[in-house]
């Protein structure tokens, strides 16, 4: 079975409590928080205020994903929170065994997320002592971008790499994921499929999801 996280970026707005009202109903396994700050991505998302809102709605555990910089920052208070998942960005984190390591002891699984341009291979080092990786097949910042066909291999490089090192980590996509990439991606090897606009636009989001959780 795999994974599946709906990214509340996709959401609608106005009506949040609608929408994380469909997701306590679904099959959704976790919900994805996308922050954004505007400096390391070229979007602003939302922040803290919002995050407290849904986490004191939503039953599904959250997979919080910081595209920002210094996340190091916010772990204490995302801990807080009650979050499942602390999602880095590699490029985000001048010393991010440090990080993981504040992660874990905060209380959180700890994931890190790759842009597509950097490579698998930076996380030699690292991959024993993340729980998760989440590459991103879009570039980070705006919901709804089209899917980057390299993610199909960049995924199996990572299954490799995850098998000959011993390692738990799960693989998280996220981008462009919907009813054409998203069976290729569980091909090839991906655990936990992260989707915006394919779920909360569909005229039947809870079917889109348990759908995507057959896979």
């Amino acid at each position: 079975m795999t994974l599946v996280s709906p990214s509340l970026l996709a959401a609608d707005f106005l009506h949040l409590d609608r929408d994380i009202a469909m997701i306590n109903r679904s099959e959704a396994d976790w919900l994805h928080l996308d922050v954004m700050d505007g400096v390391f991505v070229p979007n602003i998302s939302f922040g803290f205020p919002v995050l407290e809102a849904v986490a004191s709605a939503c039953k599904k555990p959250l997979d919080v994903h910081f595209m920002i910089v210094h996340p190091e920052r916010y772990i204490e208070r995302t801990a807080r929170l009650g979050a499942m998942m602390m999602n880095v960005h590699l490029e985000a984190c001048d010393h991010l065994h440090r990080t993981v390591q504040e992660i874990h002891n905060a209380g959180m699984k700890a994931g890190v997320t790759l842009n597509p341009s950097t490579p698998v291979s930076l996380l030699e080092d690292i991959i024993c002592d993340v729980d998760m990786v989440l590459l991103m097949s879009v570039n980070p910042g705006f919901g709804g971008q089209k899917f980057i066909e390299n993610t199909i291999a960049k995924t199996k490089r990572l299954r490799q790499m995850i098998a000959d090192s011993g390692s738990r980590a799960l693989i998280e996509v996220d981008g462009g994921v919907q009813g054409e990439t998203a069976p290729r991606l569980v091909e090839a090897g991906v655990d936990v499929l992260v989707s915006g606009s394919y779920v909360f636009r569909s005229a039947t989001p809870e079917e889109t999801i348990r759908q995507l959780r057959e896979l």
